[in-house]
Formats: C-alpha cells, sequence, structure tokens
C-alpha cells in the first residue's frame, strides 16, 4: 500500500511539473500566438482585436504568478485555448475528434504487436536452433530495419495505387459520417488495414527479440534448471518460471509504448493521410498554432505519466522486491 501511494504521488508532482512547464514555454518564446494571428490575417486586424485576441488566448499584462492560476483555472474548467487551424474551433475539440482514430489504430496495433511478439519470443526461445528461431527474428528485423515511412510508401503503391485493394488516403469514405453503423464501420476497418500493417511491422522485431533474450538467460538459471530436473510439466515450466520473470522488461517497454499510442505513429498517419492525433499535431507545428501544440502535449505527456503509473503499481504485484528496495520479501 505504501509503494502504491509513493508513485501516485510521484503521478501528482509529475503531472504538476507537466502542466507548468506547458505554461511556461510558450512564454519563453519570441512573440505569442496572437501574433502568429496577426501575421496569418496579413496584418489586417486593428490593435483592439489584437488585444481581444491576446486575452482570449490567455496572454495578458497580468503578474505571471496570476496568468498562472488563470491558466489552471483553465485546464481544470476544459478551456484549453482556440486552435488557430481550425479557428474559432477549441483545442480541446480538436484533440477530442482526432485522439480516438489515433487510439484504436496504434493502440490496436501495439497490442496486437506486443501478443503476438512476446508469445512468438517464448515459443522460439523454449524451441531455439530451430527454424522458426533462425529465420524468424532475421526477417522480422530485416522488415523493422526499414523506415516506416518507407514501408507505408511501398504498401500504398503496391496495395492501394496499383492493386486498389485498399484506400489511399483518409480514415473514411468521402460520403459517410462517423457513426457505429456498419457501412462506416466497415470503411473505417479497411482505411486502417494498411496504416495498422506499417506499424506492426516496424514494431514486431523488438518484442520479438527482447521477449526472446529474456527468455534465454532466464531458462539458464539454476532454479528453472532445477525446477526441469525435478520434472516439472513443460508448460508450467515455461510459463510460470520463466516467462514470468523474462516478462518483467517488456513490461517496462510496453509502459513506454502505451505513452507512445496517444502522441500516433506521426509519419505514419502522415503518409496515410489517417486524421489522428500525429498528423494533428505535424498540422499545428508547421501552422504554428500554440494552443493546439500545447493541448497536444499536454495530453501526450499525462497519457505517458498515467501509462508509468499502472505499469509501476503492476510491476510491484509481479516483482516484490520492487516493493522493498531489492530487500528480500
Amino acid at each position: 500500500m505504501r509503494y502504491a501511494l509513493n508513485r501516485c504521488l510521484f503521478f501528482v508532482v509529475s503531472v504538476w511539473a507537466a502542466v507548468t512547464i506547458n505554461f511556461i514555454l510558450p512564454r519563453m518564446m519570441p512573440g505569442n500566438p496572437a501574433d502568429a494571428m496577426f501575421a496569418k490575417f496579413q496584418n489586417n486586424l486593428s490593435p483592439q482585436a489584437m488585444k481581444a485576441l491576446e486575452l482570449q488566448f490567455g496572454f495578458s499584462d497580468q503578474p505571471l504568478i496570476v496568468q498562472y492560476f488563470s491558466y489552471l483555472k483553465g485546464l481544470i474548467s476544459g478551456h484549453w485555448g482556440l486552435s488557430f487551424t481550425y479557428y474559432p474551433t477549441p483545442t480541446t475539440t480538436v484533440i477530442g475528434h482526432s485522439l480516438p482514430w489515433t487510439v484504436l489504430l496504434v493502440g490496436g496495433t501495439t497490442l496486437v504487436s506486443v501478443f503476438l511478439g512476446t508469445g512468438f519470443g517464448i515459443y522460439i526461445a523454449w524451441r531455439r536452433g530451430k527454424a522458426l528461431d533462425t529465420t524468424l527474428p532475421i526477417a522480422s528485423l530485416f522488415v523493422q530495419a526499414a523506415p516506416y515511412m518507407w514501408t507505408g510508401l511501398l504498401l500504398l503503391y503496391f496495395f492501394a495505387f496499383k492493386l486498389g485493394w485498399f484506400p489511399i488516403a483518409r480514415g473514411y469514405a468521402d460520403n459517410l459520417r462517423p457513426s457505429f453503423r456498419a457501412p462506416f464501420i466497415l470503411s473505417a476497418l479497411k482505411h486502417a488495414v494498411l496504416p495498422a500493417i506499417t506499424i506492426f511491422l516496424g514494431s514486431f522485431s523488438g518484442w520479438l527479440i527482447g521477449m526472446r533474450n529474456n527468455m534465454i538467460l532466464t531458462l539458464g538459471e539454476d532454479y528453472v534448471v532445477f525446477a526441469e530436473a525435478k520434472g516439472v510439466k513443460t508448460s508450467r515450466l515455461v510459463l510460470m518460471y520463466a516467462a514470468r520473470n523474462a516478462i518483467l522488461p517488456q513490461i517496462t517497454s510496453f509502459a513506454i509504448a502505451i505513452g507512445n499510442v496517444v502522441s500516433g505513429s506521426i509519419l505514419t498517419e502522415v503518409v496515410f493521410s489517417y486524421p489522428g492525433i500525429g498528423a494533428q499535431l505535424n498540422a499545428a507545428v508547421l501552422q504554428q498554432d500554440y494552443p493546439l501544440i500545447q493541448g497536444a502535449f499536454l495530453v501526450i505527456a499525462v497519457s505517458v505519466l498515467l501509462a508509468n503509473l499502472v505499469v509501476d503499481i503492476l510491476y510491484g504485484r509481479l516483482d516484490p522486491r520492487v516493493r522493498t528496495g531489492g530487500a528480500a520479501v
């Protein structure tokens, strides 16, 4: 219980630090969002309109500490500012529309990649030296060595442009509107196939080889050899004795991967014009859309911290030495 409370306290402090940095950074940059908006309107805004924009984006002549508490109040009340790119749409609305696409695409693909990579890693480590062990890691590593965008472009060229099996861009057909009806769901799934394969091919090898190497090291431990000599059933030996300990580094990597789910796979989303948070963040950077960049970074930071909190607590359950600081239980 004390370990869990310590991790929760660390999470709260980390979120406060992320929020504070997110407040300070834009104010350290030259100019402010209103200046960028002024340039976007080609200097056709009146001084009164400029002042109104500055107040709307949270920049005023008030002391910094007053602005800081106003910023915190805005975060809690859901007022995260207005997007330049989609002005006057609130950034929360833009992020809220983009986030589900990324979570479903990148999150679903990450789970499949982790599950299959870890499962195959356990199997080929136990059956090391066999045909699958000598071919699968090399083949997957070869595919992963290619940059994401090249894999995506190749898939796009052959399966979308040449063969016409899949759509070239977007998240769903132009003649449909987002809903839970079958035509839209089938269209969304068809549009997600190529981006999902791209992300899967780029991450599968890491999970496979990482788990295989961890398993081989664990299978050589004395307690595993002793259990095997005592005639412990093979499935129990592999899963409960070896895999349970070998999977701990995978869980740490999984926490990082879960955090990356929210940030999206920017290059993949850009190549396929997929309407996720990664593509929105790329467009926001190009358009100098500071409120949207701030909102996206805040969501990403909190998601990474939350994922780490869950994994820290789970890690403590799987390995009691983590809770006791390395002392024997």
